[in-house]
């Protein structure tokens, strides 16, 4: 599924994928006129494709992205939350995890983020697991052939970094033995393992 109409497509919008781990998360983007406070906290795992999604959001509402916000200093981010109200440009903060498991220290601000709508990213369901296959292999120019997809899903470790580390496989694996991509070179990469053997 495409991302929706009105994304600005300078920003590689094919490279952001819409399935249902991550369709809310994309509504309550599309919908920020009618957030609580001009500020949301998006959370997730690191490569779901968290950060693209911070800036597609950021050139669409002209609001302001800072990501990586659980490493960054407190003070910031209490001036960038209070500057969002007063300017009604949205602010979308990206972490690893919501307060509490993000400890705060700043009393202000965590009675800010208390009061910030929070949005994930989960972990990719099927669909999107196998659009993220299909994608990153095309964009290391490896043609993929019927039926590696299907026999791929569920022998990889389904988050994003377990399919990253799939496709690097097996892009290792075609460099190596200077073979094009196929189900039999996926069955040479991975079927060492027992359930492979059925």
């Amino acid at each position: 599924m495409a991302l929706p109409l009105g994304w600005p497509a300078d920003e590689r919008q094919e490279d952001f994928i819409v399935g249902e781990s991550n369709a809310r998360a994309v509504k309550h983007l599309e919908h920020w006129g009618t957030w609580p406070v001009m500020a949301t906290l998006l959370v997730g795992p690191r490569k779901s494709g968290r950060s693209l999604l911070g800036r597609l959001f950021a050139k669409k509402s002209g609001g302001r992205l800072i990501d990586d916000a659980d490493r960054r200093p407190e003070e910031e981010l209490f001036h960038a939350w209070n500057a969002a109200q007063e300017s009604h440009r949205p602010l979308l903060i990206v972490a690893d995890e919501a307060p509490p498991a993000w400890k705060i220290r700043l009393p202000d601000l965590k009675t800010r983020l208390s009061a910030t709508p929070v949005i994930g990213l989960a972990d990719p369901d099927d669909a999107l697991a196998a659009g993220l296959i299909e994608k990153l292999l095309l964009q290391r120019n490896l043609q993929v052939p019927p039926g590696l997809v299907p026999w791929l899903m569920p022998r990889i470790e389904r988050t994003h970094i377990g399919i990253i580390q799939a496709v690097d496989a097996l892009d290792e694996a075609a460099l190596a033995k200077h073979v094009r991509l196929s189900v039999k070179l996926a069955r040479d990469t991975f079927a060492p393992r027992q359930e492979d053997l059925f």
